[in-house]
């Protein structure tokens, strides 16, 4: 295993340095070539996708949503690749250039990072979605997904890799790792001289388990513990469609609400509706002693909800008596990834999100736009919850660095 692991992460490294030889028309045709590929193989990885979804027979609803494929989220990973190949090349873009006094003119140039390795659970789409913003910046991608989903990763890299190569690009831009064994990772996360970044995505356990063990630095897709906040100058309508979008529409996903905190001012004429609507969909309501009063046949909330992900049909519901007690609760509870409020008063919008301490604040709309996609980034490669050095959805520049490129006319230091 160790040397399995050892020559992948060896050659990964030395394609690296490849990248320079292709240029955005050529990566452009690739992924384009990839895209079209994704779609017309769509049955033969809908067949391989049927045999994990199989397999997990028996588990949580929510993990069966993230594991299944069809025709229609085939088509988004296609269009994804698209979206990704029509988007701006960062690779050696100046970010700012000047000139010093003694006549050096000096540049710093948007680089690629090297080799990300991406680690990730049930998540068959992630597959695509981290090779094409992985080779539009011209970063060597090593890829290692759970075993629950090893058909369906197999089939997307294969049809991929073979799209790559009738492009004519002579040397291998990603990798999959196909043992299954819990010791790869471990070992992968020690290959330092060769992997300069990991990016895991996936549930808490995973995400606290590579940064434990990793040599090399880790950028934390961490829980996503979404908040929505009903002000008190919240229009009520556009309140309740924005709750039961962001909770029902597609609950197993990271930027799906788990708790709403309702303005004291709105709770009683808001409350009611909203059950009535979350009723319709079996949504199961966890509330403080507030909620409780105002709505029956709901359950008491314990300390533990209020850091829940419940990436299923639960949500976990607060009163609040002022804005300030909703930005504190925010700050304490979550988990910094993705946070909205609903009001009308520009003076609290403008408050919420100079204070809350998340990497996406929103204002009217649903926390399920917390997405690469929707932001216009092609895709994303994860939602950083981290500070450093990304934050938020990661799209291509967030998967580079710079470095310094000096130009002189013969200058020598005294």
């Amino acid at each position: 295993m160790d040397e399995y692991v050892k020559q992948l992460s060896k050659k990964a490294k030395a394609n690296s340095y490849l990248f320079s030889q292709l240029n955005s028309e050529i990566k452009n045709k690739a992924l384009l070539s990839m895209a079209d590929v994704l779609w017309e193989e769509k049955y033969f990885i809908l067949g391989e996708n049927k045999k994990d979804v199989e397999k997990a027979k028996g588990m949580k609803k929510s993990f069966i949503d993230r594991l299944s494929l069809d025709e229609k989220r085939i088509f988004q990973m296609s269009l994804s690749l698209k979206e990704i190949a029509n988007l701006k090349d960062p690779i050696g873009e100046v970010i700012s250039g000047w000139r010093r006094p003694n006549g050096l003119f000096i540049n710093k140039v948007r680089v690629p990072i090297g080799v990300i390795l991406i680690i990730y659970e049930a998540r068959p789409n992630v597959t695509s979605d981290c090779i094409g913003l992985c080779f539009k910046s011209s970063n060597i991608s090593i890829l290692r997904g759970g075993s629950d989903s090893i058909n369906s990763n197999l089939a997307i890299f294969k049809v991929l890799k073979e799209a790559v190569r009738k492009s004519g690009i002579n040397f291998d831009p990603f990798f999959l790792v196909e043992k299954t064994e819990h010791e790869v990772v471990e070992i992968l996360l020690k290959e330092k001289d060769n992997i300069d970044l990991v990016i895991p995505r996936g549930g808490e356990e995973l995400i606290k388990k590579v940064t434990e063990n990793s040599l090399i630095p880790v950028i934390k897709h961490y829980k996503g513990v979404c908040h929505i906040f009903v002000d008190e100058f919240a229009c009520l309508n556009m309140a309740i469609n924005i709750c039961l979008n962001a909770k029902v529409q597609r609950p197993s996903v990271c930027n799906a609400v788990e708790t709403i905190l309702v303005h004291k001012n709105v709770a009683d004429e808001f409350l009611p509706k909203l059950k009535k609507e979350f009723d319709k969909y079996n949504v199961r309501i966890r509330g403080d002693n507030k909620a409780l009063q105002i709505l029956e046949g709901i359950e008491l909330a314990n300390e533990s909800d209020w850091f829940n992900e419940y990436l299923d049909l639960i949500v976990s519901l607060r009163v609040v008596d002022s804005i300030d007690e909703a930005i504190a609760h925010i700050n304490l509870y979550g988990s910094h990834h993705t946070d909205s409020i609903i009001t009308e008063n520009i003076n609290n919008a403008t408050k919420f999100v100079n204070e809350v301490d998340s990497a996406c604040c929103f204002v009217n709309i649903s926390t399920r736009f917390s997405d690469g996609y929707e932001f216009g980034l092609g895709a994303e490669i994860g939602i950083s919850t981290d500070k450093l050095h990304a934050r938020g959805p990661m799209g291509l520049e967030e998967l580079t660095t710079y470095k310094y490129v000096v130009y002189g006319s013969g200058q020598i230091r005294t």
